[in-house]
């Protein structure tokens, strides 16, 4: 049996009891290491944490693993129990969909265990999930790769009056270009975008494209490490996020659509406004 399950968005408890109880019969255990990051990290003493709690070593499963050894992990488990750890929910990125495929051409039985996943976390600002539109990630530009087709999904969405979730790049074991011209492969140091450089993308593209969509004037919600103890949410405009430190990984934004009453009533709690008085009485 394969199981596929999700550790959440906070720290290694809050795997769900049907999730501990899998990973507790299972002969090997992975931890999926580069779509998501657990709010105390995998790095040697995190794993460690997860290592305690879970009574069971763990490997860390990075992308090169996953994508050029899934046969590999596959084959353990047809002969006994795999469990294959993922942060948030199992299917918030499509690499475990192609798991979980591959698994099933190949006889594998495979068992899902769901969990919690930014793409339910955020209706902790109030805005109701069932008001957002399409989803989309926003990728780092570099110097001469600068993406924009999530320019049309955020139109359509916001046309429809509908609330724009995007997903911040994450660049973890990424081989540098050099090194790849060189045929060996070095790799830059982790890099996870910020909410700052996702409104600065955002406006450069709206500045070259010129539809209207957004400006520095549209309402959007800040998120940084949601599920953990010390999340933030913050409230404004772009321009008025841009002022914000919303400091250590994962952030993620929402482009903030037509609000219903009741949306608008508990988004107020999270206005730079109050953030800022908050922030006085500590």
């Amino acid at each position: 049996m394969l199981y596929v399950i999700g550790l959440g968005l906070g720290d290694e408890r809050d795997i769900t009891l049907k999730g501990l109880e899998a990973v507790k019969k299972c002969d090997k255990v992975y931890v999926e290491a580069y779509t998501s990051l657990l709010s105390f990290g995998l790095s040697s003493s995190g794993l460690s944490s997860l290592e305690e709690l879970y009574g069971k070593s763990i490997t860390l499963a990075d992308r090169e693993m996953v994508e050029e050894k899934v046969d590999d992990i596959l084959s353990e488990a047809r002969e006994s129990n795999v469990a294959f750890l993922v942060v948030g929910d199992p299917f918030g990125a499509t690499t475990h969909t192609d798991l979980v495929v591959r698994a099933k051409k190949l006889g594998v039985e495979v068992e899902v265990i769901h969990n919690a996943s930014v793409m339910n976390a955020v209706g902790l600002c109030g805005l109701q999930l069932y008001r957002y539109g399409e989803t989309i990630s926003l990728p780092f530009f570099t110097d001469t790769w600068r993406p924009d087709s999530f320019y049309e999904k955020i139109q359509s969405n916001r046309v429809l009056g509908l609330h724009t979730l995007c997903l911040l790049d994450i660049r973890v074991k990424e081989p540098s270009l050099e090194s790849l011209c060189r045929g060996r492969k070095q790799y830059e140091p982790p890099k996870y975008m910020t909410i700052g450089t996702a409104i600065e993308q955002l406006l450069e593209v709206e500045h070259s494209r010129g539809q209207s969509v957004y400006n520095e004037d549209t309402t959007c919600v800040g998120f940084a490490r949601l599920g953990s103890k010390d999340q933030m949410v913050v409230a404004g405009s772009m321009k008025e996020l841009l002022t914000v430190d919303f400091g250590a990984p994962l952030h993620c934004l929402v482009i903030v659509g037509k609000t219903h009453p009741v949306e608008e009533e508990m988004l107020e709690f999270y206005t730079l406004k109050e953030y800022l008085k908050s922030q006085k009485k500590t």
